[in-house]
């Protein structure tokens, strides 16, 4: 059984081939109590988007895998994910997957819930906190790997902006320091943490300014345009977040300049993929949002029934992330719409 709440989405249950067991309204009632022997868990995302609607795809999936019940929560905010972390945590829960939005101020609020139920962090991490395990890509290797993309992109170098929602997160930071440690041919340094508006220069790439827009589309397309006409030299835009690609373009298109600068970005966007099918973006870095639902059930449910053998020595459980251009495109894509449940 999977239930998704959130200040948008409330109280709607999505059938995972089990018996309804009815829905939550988040006023902390809900319709039946779960069967026995059903780990009772929730799994809360970032925010509202198509990356965790095929994160929730997954948690479907696993929820029938392994006989759990389990709420999706999609908060808005910061804010608003501490209240359902609370709410969660008032009602009673057995396990929480969590992608903390700021995690070195959620420390507390992280610790008092794995003090009460299984807490483990999925997408984004909070290694200060006492979390069980973290479950997904590393974000240093993949900033590495979208680096790369600008290289093959703009082999001649040049001056670059990186775009990003917020950076109070871990998966944000550590993204953020790879794709300069690549650009600028340092060696690893996933502890780094380089100013936000300071020029930074290497041999080939110039890297302007990190410019955030508190994940609104509009805004980093507004970022966008800034930018260009500050820097009208710029030769490439780098988003680190899901939106940022198809924003990025549409700045692009409407000032003339898709043939004088690239965008590299991050996940699976529609308007991503067609991008890269159509020769627009030489590709973007994938995470698998669908395996962080899925591997999230399986881990909560094993723990609520007391097995630890799925907790690794160092506790991260990697699901590396990829390059996608246009060879491997088609296959990727048909994948993520077969488990997106969309129809060719």
């Amino acid at each position: 059984m999977v239930q998704r709440i959130g200040r948008f989405i409330v109280g709607v249950c999505v059938a995972a081939g089990l018996a309804a067991l009815g829905c939550d309204n988040g006023s902390g009632a809900a319709g039946a109590p779960a069967e026995r022997g059903k780990p009772k868990l929730a799994y809360i995302t970032n925010g509202v988007a198509p990356f965790w609607t095929i994160a929730e795809k997954g948690v479907i999936d696993g929820a029938k895998e392994y006989n759990a019940e389990v709420s999706v929560v999609m908060p808005s905010d910061v804010n608003d994910q501490m209240q359902r972390v609370e709410d969660l945590l008032i009602r009673g829960v057995d396990g929480i997957a969590i992608s903390p939005i700021d995690a070195e101020n959620q420390v507390p609020l992280l610790n008092k819930a794995a003090a009460k139920t299984k807490l483990i962090t999925q997408d984004s991490d909070a290694p200060k906190s006492e979390r069980i395990v973290y479950i997904g890509i590393d974000n240093y290797v993949a900033g590495r790997m979208a680096g790369q993309l600008v290289k093959e992109a703009i082999p001649g170098g040049g001056k670059l902006a990186i775009f990003v929602g917020r950076l109070e997160g871990d998966n944000a930071r550590k993204r953020r320091q790879g794709v300069l440690d690549e650009l600028l041919d340092r060696p690893d340094n996933s502890a780094g943490n380089d100013p936000l508006n300071q020029e930074l220069k290497g041999a080939k790439y110039t890297v302007i300014a990190t410019v955030t827009d508190q994940i609104d589309a509009a805004k980093a397309k507004s970022n966008a345009e800034d930018m260009m006409s500050a820097h009208p030299d710029l030769v490439g835009l780098i988003g680190l977040n899901a939106y940022h690609t198809p924003a990025l373009l549409e700045a692009l298109k409407q000032a003339g300049k898709m043939s004088s600068i690239q965008v590299v970005g991050f996940d699976e966007q529609d308007a991503t993929l067609r991008a890269i099918q159509d020769g627009e973006v030489v590709g973007t870095v994938v995470q698998n949002p669908y395996m962080y639902g899925k591997e999230s059930v399986r881990v909560l449910a094993a723990l609520v029934r007391g097995d630890s053998s799925v907790v690794p020595p160092n506790e991260f459980i990697s699901l590396p992330a990829r390059q996608i251009r246009k060879g491997n495109l088609g296959e990727f894509w048909a994948d993520l719409k077969q488990k997106a449940g969309k129809a060719e």
